[in-house]
């Protein structure tokens, strides 16, 4: 085997002095964090995005899309309570229960059911007296036993009201939150 072939000799190359480097800040290199959360943030922005057309794909292409009606065929659903231009009054209402009324905060939108105090031998049936009623005001109790109820008062059409405070005195009433 041939021995590889030598190189000239080439002499070392001197060290600067010291002190010859002048002296200045440190580099600093901008948006080095920053460009990481920036890559991220994209990268999750691209898999939401194509999760999102997955999910639009997978929806489309299902064979129960055929049965279903287009969205803006879908008439929207109408909200309950009361009819547009009826005259909507503040109705005080005792409830039985009275855990069921610290569930409520105005706003709410409720049913109202009466049942009869005592059976009867016709088999009275509980009845709904109020559909989509809004919750206007939930005093805070004052001294009453919790056997006694609580206090709800609820906006609803006139009509309504009267039947409500008809029923109160005959009826166990509870409310269903919608």
């Amino acid at each position: 085997m041939a021995a590889p072939p030598r190189r000239p000799f080439l002499p070392p190359v001197p060290a600067p002095e010291p002190g010859g480097v002048p002296l200045f800040p440190p580099l600093r290199v901008r948006g080095g964090r920053q460009a990481l959360r920036r890559a991220m943030r994209r990268r999750r922005r691209a898999v939401a995005a194509g999760l999102a057309v997955t999910a639009a794909a997978l929806v489309v292409s299902s064979p129960r899309a055929a049965e279903r009606p287009h969205p803006a065929a879908v008439p929207a659903p109408r909200e309950r309570g009361p009819a547009p231009g009826a005259l909507v009054v503040s109705a005080p209402v005792r409830i039985a229960d009275a855990e069921t009324v610290r569930l409520l905060r105005p706003g709410d939108r409720v049913d109202v059911i009466a049942s009869p105090n005592s059976p009867s031998p016709g088999g009275d049936q509980a009845r709904v007296l109020a559909t989509g009623a809004r919750v206007k005001e939930v005093p805070s109790p004052r001294g009453t036993a919790a056997e006694a109820g609580a206090l709800v008062v609820l906006a609803v059409p006139r009509d309504t009201a009267r039947a409500l405070v008809g029923a109160g005195p005959s009826s166990r009433l509870a409310v269903t939150l919608c």
